[in-house]
């Protein structure tokens, strides 16, 4: 044990007489080890959080979307098709209410959104309509009157004008008074307050709290000028028939659109399970490449410690030829220089794990004040990876000045003084 406590006594010693070029080694370190634990921290609080908002609408359902043809459903020229303006005008409510015919499925709706604006009085405000058919309330649980009724499917099917608001969009018209029965006007047409919903807030960046609902007809007929639906939301029966139940949705639309080739499809059908197994591996895939770069700048800090070692070596040559002369082992000389690398790393690991901390918490803190309940957690396996890569660090890149002292002979040390 005496073996050992004399190298480390001296490594502190020359750590504090060299205090300088400690402070600045282990910045590199701490910078590393600050980098890679936010990587981590902040990319479990987005995928917990996105995980969340999808979970929301709950884990036994399937939703019908529509689809750029010739490209996967998960592929960027699909998202970017969509988002340029494409226009897929072939799901229609009848392609839906085919597939609601399946003995899997259980309570649905078909949707399209709009942006309209809404008027009450001396108020105007630009709102997103969510045209629905009568179904939502049963296949969406979080959709959940507070105030009077949802529309029915009469009033869907026989065009009425009718409105069910959000808690917000509520509150942004009518305040603490009451909604249902007042009439508001959207486009020049006047409707009727028949509900309103429980505040329910946001998922992602979509708020349903200030979002409108109207009848599906209504919104196609009167305000949009449409025959399309955007999207459908199935719940199913049985869970353990997810994968038969969305090969047969998969079947009756392409019999509905009379496509034959899969490439053709201008539909996907997608399972929330699909959905967070996507997730999965995106942020896995993601979370391997941030660490890759970030781990850059441990291996930079790593370099910067081996230079300062061998600066380290050259300028106490004399004191190592000392030391070896009276009787100083080689792996006593190793050790002595190793623990001092090892020692800058780990407490630079230290000092960045407690920053990460601190700076993962301040980011929870403004997440909150935006409005978002993102949690950035610091995880035992992403502390010790970041643990991991600092005393790594230290031993291999510590180890080669280490070694070149250890081997110095004590005549030719000494001669140099």
């Amino acid at each position: 044990m005496y073996t050992f406590i004399i190298p480390i006594r001296l490594a502190f010693k020359s750590l504090r007489n060299n205090l300088g070029r400690t402070v600045l080694s282990l910045l590199g370190i701490v910078i590393g080890v600050v980098s890679v634990i936010l990587v981590l921290s902040f990319g479990s609080g987005v995928k917990g959080f996105l995980v969340d908002q999808v979970s929301s609408f709950g884990s036994d359902i399937i939703q019908i979307e529509v689809k750029v043809p010739k490209v996967s459903k998960t592929s960027t020229q699909n998202a970017s098709g969509q988002m340029g303006g494409m226009q897929i005008t072939t799901l229609k409510l009848e392609d839906v209410e085919e597939v609601a015919k399946l003995s899997n499925i259980g309570a649905w709706y078909g949707a399209i959104m709009n942006q309209q604006v809404i008027s009450y009085e001396n108020k105007n405000k630009q709102v997103f309509i969510m045209g629905t058919t009568a179904g939502v309330s049963e296949a969406d649980k979080k959709a959940e009157i507070e105030s009077g009724v949802m529309f029915s499917e009469d009033d869907d099917k026989s065009l009425r004008q009718v409105v069910v608001l959000g808690s917000e969009a509520k509150k942004d018209f009518f305040g603490e008074n009451e909604a249902v029965g007042k009439d508001v006007k959207i486009k020049g047409q006047t409707y009727r307050v028949v509900g309103v919903l429980k505040e329910r807030g946001a998922t992602g960046f979509f708020n349903f709290d200030q979002t409108v609902y109207v009848p599906l007809r209504t919104v196609q007929k009167k305000l949009a000028g449409i025959d399309h639906l955007q999207f459908a939301i199935f719940k199913l029966k049985d869970m353990g028939k997810l994968d038969l139940t969305v090969a047969q949705a998969t079947d009756v639309l392409r019999v509905e659109h009379d496509i034959e080739n899969p490439d053709d499809d201008d539909f996907a059908v997608n399972s929330i399970v699909e959905v967070l197994e996507i997730l999965n591996k995106i942020f896995f895939s993601v979370n391997l490449l941030l660490i890759a770069l970030t781990s850059i700048s441990l291996v930079v800090g790593g370099v910067g410690i081996m230079n300062v070692m061998y600066v380290s070596v050259t300028e106490r040559t004399f004191e190592i030829g000392l030391k070896k002369a009276i009787g100083a082992k080689n792996s006593q000389i190793l050790f002595q220089f190793l623990f001092e690398a090892i020692f800058i790393t780990l407490l630079g690991g230290i000092i960045g794990l407690a920053l990460g901390f601190g700076i993962s918490k301040i980011g929870e803190i403004i997440a909150v004040s935006y409005g978002f309940a993102l949690k950035f957690p610091i995880t035992w396996w992403s502390a010790l990876i970041g643990l991991g890569f600092s005393a790594g660090t230290g031993i291999i890149f510590g180890y080669f000045p280490a070694k070149k002292a250890s081997q110095l002979s004590p005549m030719e040390a000494l001669r140099k003084e």
